[in-house]
């Protein structure tokens, strides 16, 4: 069969090349309290230094409720060391009768 043949490398894991970040950052004060956002990057979507991860989670339960949030990471950020980081933001569930917004940095990546 002769033709033009092509396929997408875009959920294609090469050994080595799959890591992670770890987050945690704290929300805006809304209705006199905050909540802590933090937990672990799924793996990256897209290659190089145009590749992003996907993060969701619940915040801690503060002032008797929790919010669901969930987002994009930016793009990588580079360090001199050659490992990299993401910044990420983003609003919280509505819960309660309120909403808070938060804004932060991944740590380093890791296998």
């Amino acid at each position: 069969m002769k033709g033009n043949h092509s396929h997408s490398l875009r959920f294609v894991r090469f050994p080595g090349m799959s890591h992670l970040h770890g987050y945690d950052t704290t929300t805006t004060i809304n209705d006199h309290h905050r909540h802590r956002v933090r937990g672990r990057t799924s793996p990256p979507e897209g290659m190089g230094n145009q590749h992003v991860h996907y993060y969701e989670g619940t915040t801690t339960f503060d002032d008797g409720h929790v919010h669901s949030y969930r987002g994009w990471t930016g793009p990588p950020i580079p360090l001199p060391d050659g490992n990299h980081y993401h910044e990420f933001s983003g609003q919280t569930t509505f819960d309660d009768g309120h909403f808070h917004y938060y804004h932060g940095y991944t740590g380093e990546a890791f296998a």
